[in-house]
């Protein structure tokens, strides 16, 4: 749904029911200016907008266990691996 500003100011309870099914566009000067969405939506972009990227949790994941991992490293590099089939841990900075 597309409203003008005018009419989004005169209707607005109308225009918040309306926000609960669809997001609502506001225009201004015949363009987009503003979208009116439910609180349940904005939740659930702010929600969306805190998940970290897998380049970010890695490198979260990376910086918090580094002791750790430089203790592995170090093992592998002096004792190798005990067994064939496993492969070193592969952190990633």
């Amino acid at each position: 749904m597309s409203v003008t500003a005018t009419e989004a100011k005169n209707r607005f309870g109308h225009i918040c029911a309306q926000a609960k099914t669809a997001p609502v566009i506001v225009e201004k000067d015949g363009r987009p200016d503003s979208v009116i969405i439910s609180y349940a939506d904005y939740l659930d972009l702010t929600a969306a907008a805190r998940v970290k990227t897998l380049t970010q949790r890695r490198k979260a994941f990376n910086e918090a266990h580094k002791e750790w991992l430089a203790e592995q490293h170090r093992d592998f590099e002096q004792n190798g691996l005990w067994c064939d089939g496993l492969v070193a841990w592969q952190g990633q900075g």
